[in-house]
């Protein structure tokens, strides 16, 4: 019997995409590279069936997208999240070439879904979309013109997973904690350290992207994350502050 690849447990993640014709063209490249997980964040509307025409014969890709409104509530279910920018940004220190990324994210694929995320082609991914993802890759370019088309960039990262998959072995790889689940941690997080007086109440921000990037390095799987929480209760129960309970579902 056939395995199934591991590619089948990657999401590529549009958001805010202006234009069908990308998505279709988007399409077309995951199904080059083996990807059919499509997941769409406010897409525009296609009035002229553009998609369907640049998707060129991926149209299965385009069917089964599924469409969310917000990037929060596409990545549910994902233990890793990966996002795309072309700018780096001061505090991150998890920044990877697709090359790179690839090679790291290749052995979790067997028993997590990861999805890789694109902003829009004006903007990119805002400040809210990135402090969502664990990792950020940039794609090396020219810097007499820097700036790819969203399908060409889909087309090099998908590539690149292609390639670190398709001998791949299927040994035991980590289970990690699911986005939903690290973003109740990062919430309890902020919220009890704005109790005991380690964070501004008014200005955490700076602090907890800080705080992201530490734990978002960490792989963190489900029963470190209920570890922490736990330590961020019993720091609530001392206190005698009221912060959400641990979810041990």
């Amino acid at each position: 019997m056939q395995t199934a690849s591991p590619l089948i447990n990657i999401s590529i993640i549009l958001v805010d995409t202006k234009t069908p014709a990308n998505i279709g063209a988007a399409a077309r490249c995951m199904m080059n590279a083996g990807l059919s997980r499509l997941i769409l964040v406010n897409p525009p509307r296609d009035r002229n069936n553009d998609a369907v025409k640049l998707a060129a014969g991926a149209d299965a890709v385009l069917d089964n997208a599924e469409t969310f409104f917000s990037l929060r509530e596409a990545v549910h279910g994902h233990g890793l999240v990966v996002g795309t920018s072309r700018h780096s940004g001061r505090l991150r220190k998890n920044v990877r070439t697709p090359r790179e990324m690839a090679a790291a994210i290749g052995p979790l694929l067997a028993n997590n879904r990861v999805a890789v995320v694109f902003g829009n082609e004006i903007n990119g991914l805002d400040n809210d979309d990135l402090a969502l993802c664990q990792d950020i890759v940039t794609i090396p370019s020219s810097d007499a013109f820097p700036s790819l088309n969203l399908s060409h960039a889909v087309m090099i990262v998908a590539y690149e997973l292609f390639i670190a998959t398709c001998e791949l072995s299927q040994s035991s790889t980590p289970e990690l904690a699911l986005a939903e689940d690290r973003e109740n941690f990062y919430l309890h997080l902020q919220k009890t350290l704005q109790n005991i007086g380690f964070l501004e109440r008014d200005h955490p921000g700076r602090m907890m992207s800080s705080l992201r990037n530490i734990f978002g390095r960490s792989r963190l799987d489900s029963r470190e994350v209920k570890i922490l929480r736990g330590i961020l209760a019993e720091i609530d129960r001392s206190t005698g502050c009221k912060n959400p309970p641990i979810n041990n579902d």
